[in-house]
Formats: structure tokens, sequence, C-alpha cells
């Protein structure tokens, strides 16, 4: 089937703003949204939506309007993208990614774990999450650094993707963790992947489009909050979020771009949460609060 992608060329900010844009007009639907870097040197960024050629003519009329009435300077491009299998292509490429004692690959390159390695076994697949990206790999590192200096008796990865982060948390503590997204593909893939790391018990997955599930009520409050979504969802779910927390519970934010980083902190500083730190990774951030 045909895949089209429409886009927007313009700076990094820009690109933030529209990709939030985008994320409150198609947030809930199985559209894939994201921004990339396309000119380093002249700081120049793509903001893009993917669909078939099936649903082009109506998303190609809600995009426009939305940039005729927020990004009038702008102009949509379109690009037709090749028939190609991406999932073998990006194998052929991807490294492992190191981020602190994990080491996150695929089984081409099962034999790069090392001793004192914490191995995460993740293809790549149709649930984002790899380890690649920026704010996936910023996560990790922070699982890292939280769980050796605080305790932690349970976790949620709340919008889980692959997985990568649910089962980094479990390894890493022993701690129950459970994994929710609202996309049913996404749970399945984490599912797959959770399994072939050989973790029988102490994840909890399930699809669920809002805290009024009850898998928070019945597992919570959580002394680890980890959440790698979007800035404009995470603001939204800050006053619901801080509530499933425990006290002196942390909380890690990331999908956020290094512009939005303090709209996001001031979110949850109204939410009771205090901010610890900030990292950064190829222009987006991680960050961690705490009540």
């Amino acid at each position: 089937m045909t895949e089209i992608r429409l886009y927007v060329t313009t700076s990094e900010a820009i690109a933030g703003d529209v990709l939030n844009a985008l994320s409150d007009l198609f947030g809930e639907e199985d559209y894939a949204i994201a921004t990339q870097e396309v000119d380093e040197a002249n700081e120049i960024w793509e903001a893009s939506i993917y669909m078939t050629a099936d649903d082009e003519a109506e998303i190609a009329v809600r995009f426009g309007d939305v940039v005729k009435a927020e990004f009038p300077d702008l102009s949509i491009e379109r690009e037709v993208l090749p028939d190609i299998d991406w999932i073998a292509k990006s194998l052929e490429g991807l490294k492992p990614v190191r981020a602190g004692r994990f080491l996150v690959h695929g089984s081409h390159d099962s034999d790069k774990v090392g001793q004192n390695d914490i191995g995460i076994l993740i293809e790549a697949g149709q649930a984002f999450g790899t380890g690649h990206h920026g704010t996936t790999a910023g996560c990790l590192n922070m699982i890292g650094d939280v769980l050796k200096s605080r305790r932690v008796s349970n976790a949620l990865d709340l919008g889980t993707g692959s997985g990568v982060l649910a089962i980094a948390a479990h390894l890493l503590a022993r701690v129950p963790v459970v994994a929710t997204d609202i996309d049913p593909v996404a749970v399945r893939v984490a599912q797959q992947n959770v399994r072939i790391n050989g973790i029988a018990n102490g994840i909890h997955l399930a699809t669920a489009p809002g805290f009024h599930h009850t898998v928070f009520r019945d597992h919570g409050p959580f002394d680890l909050i980890i959440a790698n979504i979007l800035a404009r969802p995470l603001m939204k779910l800050a006053p619901e979020l801080v509530r499933h927390l425990s006290p002196n519970g942390t909380v890690i934010l990331s999908g956020i771009l290094s512009a939005q980083r303090w709209k996001v902190i001031a979110a949850y500083n109204g939410a009771g949460l205090r901010h610890a730190r900030t990292t950064w990774m190829n222009g987006w951030v991680t960050i961690e609060l705490r009540k």
C-alpha cells in the first residue's frame, strides 16, 4: 500500500509547535507524526505526518487547515514514500545503543552484550522505541540514575511503545511495572518484547486510553512514573499523573523538544512537583521531577 508523507520545513522551534498542533489534532488516531533535523548547518527542521494514500485526501485538508490558521507562512510539501521493507532496512544499520548499563540491541547483535551489561533485545518493528531516538536513550540513562539513587517498589511506563523502558526498569530494579499505551498494536509488540527478554512475571501490560482505566487504581500509586510521549499531552496529563504518584515519588518525562522544556516543567510545578534535573540528547530533553 502506498504511503505518503506531508511535511513543512522550518526552524526547530516552529517544528515543535507544528508537532504540538498535529498531536492535538491527530493524537487519538493511528497516524505517525514526527520532527527531524534535515540540515544541521542551517538548523532546518521538518515536521511530518505519515498516512496511506487512501487517507491522504482527508488528512491533507485537516493538516492544511491547521497550517493556514496557525502557520500561514509555511508551505506543505508532499512525498510518496518508496515501497521498502523498512524493518529489514532499518536492521541493516541498527547498531546497539548503550545507555548506562543498558545495551539495547537486535538479535543480530546479541553477541555484543557484555558480562556487566543489562541487555534488552528490541527488534525494529511497529512500535516506537528501539533506544536509538534521543528521547528513549535519555529515559534509559535517567532510569539507571534514578534506580541507583532511590528506592522504588513499583513503576508505571505510560505510553510504553515497544516496552523498552518498562523492561529496563524491571530488569534493573526487579520491581513490578505497569506498562500502558493507547495503541493496542503497541501493547501487542510490547508483550512480544517482554516475552523475548525472558520476563515471565513482573510487567503488567494494558491498553489504556486514559487514567480512568482500572489498571491505574488497581496497581497504583507508583513510586516511579515514566512517560515518553509528547510535550502537549504530557502537560494535559500533569494533574492526573501526579495523583497516581506515591509520596516522595519520582517522574521521568520525555518526548519533549528543548524549546518546550519550561512549559512542561511549569505544568508539573503547578501540579505539585519540583524540578530535579534535565538532560539533553539530540535536540530532545528528558526531565526528572519529584514530589
